[in-house]
């Protein structure tokens, strides 16, 4: 569906996003910190973990889309986030506190979709809500909506511009993570990446999960 542009979206290389990201990733037998910040290969058993930080009022969605198709909204948390705890500065982990995401067995394509508006994507949202409360039967449907309205949104704001995407300077080194320090985990923090952008940013990362 398209729509025309509200005053807030139009034409304009002002910065009105701007956030850090960062997705890194403990892999294989030994737990190795790595960032992934493009197209990669993960493993059953591997973890991964994200992290947004505000720098602006902006509307940041993380969604994903699994093997089979299947939806999971990771950030918000929840839409009422949005007008509750959704503040700069402030770095909202996901999925939040020490946990990670581990691959389990079910192989195949893991597609993370990171978008960022200077207004809430409102059709986005409606979809995504529509998806948590359907039968299952009705959900492959709307995962493919919610896949096609991503791609749209993307289309809509080609004109958008990322003005900056830079790595985060910051003391100290990564390094890998034993089992003698599984409970010590890396903080993503470190290997955040500064996004700027005019109005809209998005960004897609395909995990090949073996």
């Amino acid at each position: 569906m398209m729509f025309a542009l509200s005053p807030a979206f139009a034409q304009g290389s002002a910065e009105n996003v701007s956030f850090k990201w960062a997705f890194g990733a403990l892999a294989g037998p030994k737990k190795a910190f790595v960032p992934i910040t493009r197209d990669t290969i993960l493993n059953s058993g591997d973890e991964v973990k994200m992290l947004v930080d505000l720098g602006k009022s902006c509307f940041v969605y993380v969604v994903h889309a699994g093997p089979a198709g299947e939806i999971t909204m990771f950030f918000p948390y929840s839409f009422k986030q949005f007008t509750t705890d959704y503040a700069a500065d402030k770095n909202y982990y996901i999925p939040p506190g020490r946990d990670w995401i581990k691959f389990d067995k079910t192989t195949g394509k893991e597609t993370f979709y990171l978008l960022a508006a200077s207004e809430r994507l409102t059709q986005l949202e409606t979809l995504l809500t529509t998806y948590k409360a359907a039968d299952k039967a009705k959900r492959p449907e709307i995962a493919q909506s919610i896949v096609n309205e991503i791609r749209d949104a993307r289309r809509r704001f080609r004109s958008a511009q990322t003005l900056a995407e830079k790595p985060v300077t910051i003391g100290g080194n990564i390094r890998g993570v034993g089992e003698a320090e599984a409970a010590k985990r890396p903080d993503v923090a470190d290997i955040a990446t500064q996004i700027s952008a005019s109005n809209f940013y998005a960004k897609t990362v395909t995990i090949d999960h073996r």
